[in-house]
């Protein structure tokens, strides 16, 4: 083979290995970063009397802004996750009770976010409601914030409970003056929930599940919605009550990165 033949051969295979990337990682859409993973569901499909109140959609969070990824205020799981939480749901309908999600599915860009705002230790904006007595110095050794999270396996939710008819949810104004998530309920931020002893995405002690500081009712509101979640497949995390993940969880090793749309 002459060496200019040697050369066109060369080119040619650069010029197809280039078109079969292109086919790969732009045409086919079976492998685009943006499509729902098979085994994932729209939860309000399968559970349409559920309640919804997105958080990391909109500014009331603890970073205080949109966070990346979220897209739309849906929430999606895995089908198995999904169909799980219906039955605890069938089981609080029949006590005119709901559940209400906070948050599912997180994508890893979502999770990205946390950790950059974690790090910027000077922007303490919502340190009064959300981590009142945690120096932010500290979030990563006392395990609020992780570069990874069991949300973006897909069968972890965050919730509460709220009677039905479900009451109004008070609005929340961004710039508004913030209040601590640990005190009573008439005087932290107004959810619309039954009363579980603190906020959402509470960093305190108090949000820990058995903690006995809270008062009895507290305590009794928490007990229904773990053993109504237990029985149904999920396990408890021990440092936040509204925290549930599938102990059968379908991707225990998987951390998924599509955006919420």
């Amino acid at each position: 083979m002459t060496y200019c033949g040697f050369e066109m051969r060369k080119k040619i295979f650069l010029f197809l290995a280039v078109i079969i990337v292109q086919c790969v990682f732009i045409v086919c859409p079976c492998f685009s970063e943006d499509k729902i993973p098979d085994g994932f569901v729209d939860v309000e499909k399968v559970i349409p009397s559920a309640v919804f109140d997105i958080r990391y959609f909109g500014m009331h969070n603890f970073v205080g802004e949109k966070v990346d990824g979220y897209n739309a205020p849906k929430c999606y799981l895995t089908r198995q996750a999904a169909e799980a939480l219906k039955k605890v749901q069938d089981e609080l309908s029949d006590f005119s009770l709901s559940i209400k999600i906070y948050d599912c599915y997180r994508p890893q860009r979502a999770v990205d976010h946390f950790v950059r705002w974690a790090k910027e230790i000077d922007n303490i904006k919502t340190k009064k409601e959300f981590y009142p007595t945690v120096d932010k110095r500290n979030l990563f050794r006392d395990g609020y914030i992780a570069e990874k999270s069991s949300h973006s396996r897909g069968s972890t939710v965050d919730l509460t409970i709220v009677p039905v008819p479900v009451p109004e949810q008070e609005s929340y104004i961004p710039g508004q003056p913030l209040s601590e998530c640990y005190l009573p309920a008439g005087k932290r931020f107004k959810d619309n929930s039954i009363d579980m002893g603190t906020g959402f995405d509470c960093f305190h002690e108090l949000s820990h599940p058995a903690n006995k500081k809270v008062g009895l009712q507290q305590r009794i509101n928490r007990l229904l919605l773990k053993t109504l979640m237990e029985k149904h497949g999920f396990k408890n995390y021990d440092q936040e009550w509204w925290h549930f993940t599938l102990k059968n969880e379908p991707f225990p090793n998987t951390y998924f990165d599509f955006p919420i749309n």
